[in-house]
């Protein structure tokens, strides 16, 4: 009886142990998994503050201004006047109470 309970211990401890490696080669390949991805999200940060700065150098208003004023006539381009904007007052909006779908008739 007593050989059974130490060849059954034994077999346990066999089981366990592979079942600790297992765990461990999946944790250690996990960890691979997530210094690659880091190493990744760095470098896409790091291509995106390039694109950024690159934004920013190409919509400088002094380069903008001299394009626009290389550009002139072939673009048609004219300058920008208090007047071509509309009020606040010409915006329809629709009336409190209104029905989706319904015409502003309805609601007089």
């Amino acid at each position: 009886m007593r050989a059974l309970f130490y060849l059954l211990t034994a077999f346990g401890v066999i089981g366990l142990a592979i079942w600790a490696y297992d765990q461990n080669q999946k944790t250690q390949v996990a960890i691979r998994d997530v210094r690659g991805l880091r190493a990744e999200i760095r470098a896409l940060h790091e291509a995106l503050d390039v694109q950024r700065a690159e934004w920013a150098y190409l919509n400088r208003p002094q380069r903008l201004r001299a394009l626009a004023q290389m550009n002139f006539e072939r673009l048609g381009l004219l300058p920008l006047q208090g007047g071509q904007f509309g009020q606040v007052d010409e915006i329809p909006y629709p009336l409190f109470g209104a029905t989706v779908g319904a015409s502003p008739e309805d609601t007089l």
